[in-house]
């Protein structure tokens, strides 16, 4: 039952901005560290935005500045807006989530993925 589903996703021209939702079911996670990341073909998941349990947000460097991550426990849904998009954001995006307050840069340590949702940014 617990699960968590992203949408948000589509084609968008660089400069463009989207909004991705990440829904939850099957649990509670407003104590949970939940995250974003994405993957591009050929590449290796990274890290792109972190809230985690108490409030604390992390950015990656690439990130910063054009994506803000916030998270609606009402709602049970966790957000990525982001803004001023460049080719080099194409990638699948995923939402994760831990069992902890405290989130981690590494993607192993998240053991609740989404099923990601594809962003595809042109010049």
């Amino acid at each position: 039952q617990v699960q968590l589903v992203e949408s948000g996703g589509g084609s968008v021209q660089a400069g463009g901005s989207l909004r991705l939702s990440c829904a939850a079911s099957g649990y509670t996670y407003s104590s949970y560290c939940m995250g974003w990341f994405r993957q591009a073909p050929g590449k290796e998941r990274e890290g792109v935005a972190t809230f985690n349990g108490l409030g604390s947000l992390w950015y990656a460097d690439s990130v910063k500045g054009r994506f803000t991550i916030s998270r609606d426990n009402a709602k049970n849904t966790l957000y990525l807006q982001m803004n001023s998009l460049k080719p080099e954001d194409t990638a699948m995006y995923y939402c994760a989530a831990r069992s902890s307050v405290y989130c981690s840069l590494s993607a192993s340590s998240y053991n609740i993925w989404g099923q990601g949702t594809q962003v595809t940014v042109s010049s």
